[in-house]
Parts: structure tokens; C-alpha cells; sequence
């Protein structure tokens, strides 16, 4: 007979801040952004083309790092900062 020793999988954490810090430092994400939500971000004085797509370069955790003209910018941007890019639609 065969001894299988169980493996145990990695543990989520529980609290919303542990979960919110994994990949802090390491995993960024790619959004693109409306001419409305750029507005709301840098302010009212800047006044995107709606025409224009822009992206934005986000943290792990939700905080906004940049704001570009190209997806292929923001992903520059992520690894002059040695984070792992991913996109999201």
C-alpha cells in the first residue's frame, strides 16, 4: 500500500487588506480608461480627445500610476518599474 502525504493548496487571506496587498510590488494591471474617467483622475484642467483612447497603468491594490495615450506605453511603464503587466478590458 501506498503512504500519499496530502498537499495542502496556499491559503487565501482572509481580511480584504491581505488580499487587496497580494502582488503589491510586483503585478500591475492595464485598463483603458474614458475621456470622463481621465478627467476625473488629473482633473478638469485636462481635457482628453474622446476620440483618444488612454490607458492607465494601475498597482496591484487599485492605485493609479500613469496615465497614456498607447497600452504599449503603459505596459513600458509597468516594467521600467519591474511589475508584471496584465490587461484588463
Amino acid at each position: 500500500m501506498t503512504d500519499h502525504k496530502k498537499t495542502r493548496l496556499p491559503q487565501i487571506p482572509e481580511s480584504e487588506i491581505s488580499l487587496a496587498n497580494m502582488g503589491l510590488g510586483e503585478v500591475a494591471y492595464v485598463r483603458e480608461l474614458s475621456a470622463g474617467e481621465v478627467e476625473d483622475m488629473i482633473g478638469q484642467k485636462v481635457s482628453p480627445d474622446p476620440a483618444t483612447p488612454m490607458f492607465c497603468l494601475y498597482l496591484a491594490d487599485g492605485t493609479p500610476v500613469s496615465v497614456s495615450d498607447s497600452r504599449e506605453a503603459a505596459v513600458a511603464n509597468a516594467f521600467e518599474h519591474d511589475l508584471a503587466a496584465i490587461n484588463l478590458n
